[in-house]
Formats: structure tokens, C-alpha cells, sequence
């Protein structure tokens, strides 16, 4: 019997997939726990259309990284912070920090969680950070640490 898969399903196949499964399978396990709808031509409709429209939204969103990204090539955040003596600071810049300025000053809303710094920022000056913006696309930020 030809199904098509409402959730993953371990050891049979993912979401959206259709599959053969055995009548008994199928009809006691699948389908009573709705995992699985009959592969009837109207429910092959509705996934083809579902697999397009999920394609379509999964190019929309690469499109909006990758503007994103070529916004982030041509800013320079300035965070400011307090430091002391040496031009060094009172503990670290985090990507938080380094986040709420980014929203405050050119109103673009990153994720702390995509923002990569290798080390801690912990003194005055330029530096540049990679930001991961999701499908394999990333940018670079050009953050300048200043006196508060």
C-alpha cells in the first residue's frame, strides 16, 4: 500500500515521503496514529504542492541572508564599553552586546547565536566577526570596540 508520511517516521522515511509500506503496517500502525495518509491522487496533489511551496520559502529566506549579508559588508557597529587603563576592558564584548547595537544603530535583527567570535573580545579597537546567516551563506561585521 502506497502512503505518504505525515511526521518521520523511524526506519520508513521523513515527512512529506511517499513510501510503500505493507497493508497490515499501514492500515493497524500508520494510518490509526495519523504518521500516514493513503497515497490517493488528491493527497499526491496536496504534496507536490506542499514540496513547492516549502521550495519557493526556502529560496525567499536565501535571497533575504544574502541581501543581509551584503548590508553587513558595508556597516562598521560601534560598541561602546568600559574600560580601563592599557586599552583594556572591564570584562568582554559578547555577541549580545554586539547584537542589541547592531538592531539599535542600522535596525538589522541578528540572532546573538549566529554572530561568530573566535575569542572573546576583551580590549578598544576594530575587529572582524563572521555571522553565519543560514544556508551555508555568511558575512562579515566590522565591529569597532569604543570608550563608553
Amino acid at each position: 500500500m502506497k502512503v505518504i508520511l505525515q511526521q518521520d517516521v523511524k526506519g520508513q522515511g521523513k515527512k512529506g515521503q511517499m513510501i510503500e509500506a505493507s497493508d497490515g503496517y499501514a492500515r493497524n500502525f500508520l494510518l490509526p496514529r495519523k504518521l500516514a495518509v493513503v497515497a490517493t491522487a488528491e493527497n499526491i496533489n496536496t504534496m507536490k504542492m506542499q514540496e513547492k511551496a516549502k521550495k519557493a520559502q526556502e529560496a525567499a529566506e536565501k535571497a533575504e541572508a544574502q541581501a543581509t549579508a551584503e548590508k553587513l559588508s558595508g556597516i562598521t557597529v560601534k560598541v561602546p564599553a568600559k574600560g580601563g587603563n592599557g586599552g583594556r576592558l572591564f570584562g568582554a564584548v559578547t555577541s549580545k552586546e554586539i547584537s542589541d547595537c547592531l538592531k539599535e544603530q542600522f535596525g538589522l535583527d541578528i540572532a546573538k547565536t549566529k554572530i561568530v567570535q573566535e575569542e572573546p573580545i576583551k580590549a578598544f579597537g576594530g575587529y572582524k566577526l563572521k555571522v553565519k546567516l543560514g544556508y551555508e551563506i555568511t558575512g562579515t561585521l566590522s565591529v569597532m570596540v569604543v570608550e563608553a
